[in-house]
C-alpha cells in the first residue's frame, strides 16, 4: 500500500477493482442471504413458542388456582352443613337440650379448626406476650400493676398466620404505665 492509501479513511479506500469498500459492505448487508433468512425464521419461531408457553403457563396456573379453591371449599362444605343442621334444631326440653346443642356447636368449631390446621393456619399467641406490631394491633391501653409497658393484657380479636406469614393480626389491649 502507498502512503496515499494509508492516509485515506478505511471506508474510503478502494479495493483492487477501484470500488470503495463501503459500497461492497452495503451491498452485502442489503442482500439477505439464505442463512440470514433462516436465522430470522428460527428467531421468529422461538419468539412465538415462548409466547405460547407463557399463555399456556398462565392458563394452567389459573386452572390450579381454581382447583385449589374448589378443594378447600369442598372441605368446608360438611362444616357448613353441620352449622345448618345445628341452627335448624329446635330446643324443646330446656337446659338439657341446650347443652346438647352447645356440644354440637363445639364439635363444629373443632371440625372447622381441623380444616384450617390442615391448611397450615395457626393462631397467633397473645397471652403473656410482649406487643409486636408485626403480629398485633393495639386497639386500647390499660394500666395494670405488675405488668411491663407493652405487655398484652388481653386479646380482643384473634390473629392467624400461615406458614409463618401473618394473614390476620391479633387485636389486643396493651399495658401502659401512664
Amino acid at each position: 500500500m502507498s502512503d496515499e492509501q494509508t492516509q485515506q479513511p478505511l471506508d474510503e479506500q478502494l479495493d483492487q477493482d477501484g470500488v470503495q469498500q463501503s459500497e461492497v459492505q452495503e451491498e452485502i448487508m442489503s442482500k439477505p442471504t439464505e442463512e440470514n433468512i433462516d436465522y430470522k425464521d428460527k428467531w421468529l419461531r422461538a419468539q412465538a413458542d415462548y409466547s405460547n408457553l407463557v399463555k399456556e403457563t398462565n392458563a394452567r396456573r389459573a386452572e390450579w388456582v381454581a382447583y385449589s379453591e374448589a378443594q378447600i371449599l369442598e372441605e368446608f362444605l360438611p362444616v357448613y352443613d353441620n352449622f345448618c343442621k345445628a341452627f335448624a334444631h329446635e330446643i324443646k326440653n330446656g337446659e338439657k337440650d341446650f347443652e346438647s346443642w352447645k356440644k354440637g356447636i363445639e364439635y363444629i368449631m373443632q371440625q372447622f379448626w381441623t380444616v384450617l390446621k390442615n391448611h397450615n393456619i395457626e393462631k397467633i399467641e397473645t397471652s403473656g406476650k410482649q406487643f409486636d406490631p408485626n403480629m398485633h394491633e393495639a386497639v386500647g391501653q390499660e394500666s395494670v400493676e405488675g405488668k411491663q409497658e407493652g405487655d398484652i393484657i388481653r386479646e380482643v380479636d384473634p390473629g392467624y398466620s400461615m406458614r409463618g406469614k401473618v394473614i390476620k393480626v391479633a387485636k389486643v389491649i396493651t399495658n401502659t404505665t401512664h
